[in-house]
């Protein structure tokens, strides 16, 4: 397995019509479903809110995710600490 060594991929967000979104610079994909998809990014962890989201490109290795369908929101949390405490994500996010 490759180690990562401080090198940073590019964290950038392209919103179409707001039912195409292009995601770079994510580490990994923590949950999806239809009405949510929690990414985990350079930049902390993002939700992506709307209806009838779907997953349609995801290439880890490069870090980029699309995701189509009607995008209501996107918010960004702090991914400091992320699964090293009693918390659940859930409880840290909307602190």
């Amino acid at each position: 397995m490759e180690e990562k060594q401080g090198i940073q991929k590019l964290h950038k967000v392209s919103l179409n019509a707001r039912n195409q979104a292009m995601i770079t610079g994510v580490k990994d994909v923590l949950s999806f479903d239809a009405g949510e998809v929690l990414l985990d990014t350079e930049q902390g962890i993002l939700m992506i809110r709307g209806n009838e989201l779907h997953v349609n490109r995801l290439t880890l290795e490069k870090g980029e995710v699309d995701v189509d369908g009607r995008i209501d929101s996107l918010t960004y949390s702090d991914s400091n600490g992320y699964g090293k405490s009693g918390e659940s994500f859930i409880t840290r996010l909307f602190k």
